[in-house]
């Protein structure tokens, strides 16, 4: 990652897909991945960049299926529209130990995924629309990376910021990262107080009248 990269995904740090989600709601953007889910409840929320990656129907002869991965920069997370297919899955047991070594931060795809015992021994971040074991060798092939693809009805470009947590995945567009994380601190701001003023005693109703929960996240007219 270069340094905007990292300055980028420092503002979400403490932040999760909730609290994403809002933000974007509030800024009227569209970015949450229908249908994409984590492979296990992950504890910790993925941020990265995103190495975007568009699978096509197999040519013949066929094309390559994996060997992006060498061009993607540690930190990255890859995000792979495979058109939403679940006849044959488009990363594996190989991918997953290579993106572990390289230091890739997570995968995402509008696809399958195989060789899940592998990925969930070695704790490497995986979201998906679910498994199956039939490669998409001859199937499917890489038709171009670092374009806009689709992600659960969610456009994702090279380099949107990309969160992911065991609630699902939030494509964040790049150039609203610094809005809608600035956003998102604001949301978890007054949540925090409502849940202290519950603590301290007061009705659910009472904290949340107080502090203006039901505008939280509506988009400004």
């Amino acid at each position: 990652m270069n340094h905007e990269d990292r300055e980028l995904v420092a503002l979400f740090a403490g932040l999760d897909t909730p609290a994403v989600s809002d933000a974007m709601d509030k800024l009227g953007l569209d970015g949450q991945c229908l249908g994409i889910m984590p492979l296990t409840n992950y504890q910790g929320v993925v941020v990265g960049a995103a190495f975007t990656v568009r699978y096509v129907t197999a040519s013949t002869p066929p094309g390559t299926v994996g060997d992006f991965i060498d061009d993607v920069a540690a930190g990255d997370v890859v995000v792979i529209d495979n058109g939403g297919r679940t006849d044959c899955t488009v990363w594996g047991d190989i991918m997953t130990q290579y993106a572990g070594v390289r230091k890739i931060a997570g995968t995402v795809i509008d696809g399958v995924c195989r060789d899940v015992a592998k990925a969930l021994g070695d704790g490497y971040p995986l979201f998906t629309k679910g498994r199956f074991m039939r490669t998409g060798k001859d199937r499917v092939q890489v038709d171009a990376v670092n374009v806009p693809v689709s992600i659960g009805t969610a456009r994702v470009c090279a380099r949107d910021i990309i969160v992911a947590d065991a609630n699902g995945v939030v494509a964040v567009p790049r150039d609203r990262a610094r809005e809608v994380a600035a956003a998102a601190r604001q949301i978890e701001t007054v949540e925090a107080d409502i849940r202290a003023q519950i603590t301290q005693g007061k009705t659910l109703r009472e904290a949340r009248d107080a502090l203006g929960y039901h505008t939280l996240q509506r988009r400004a007219s």
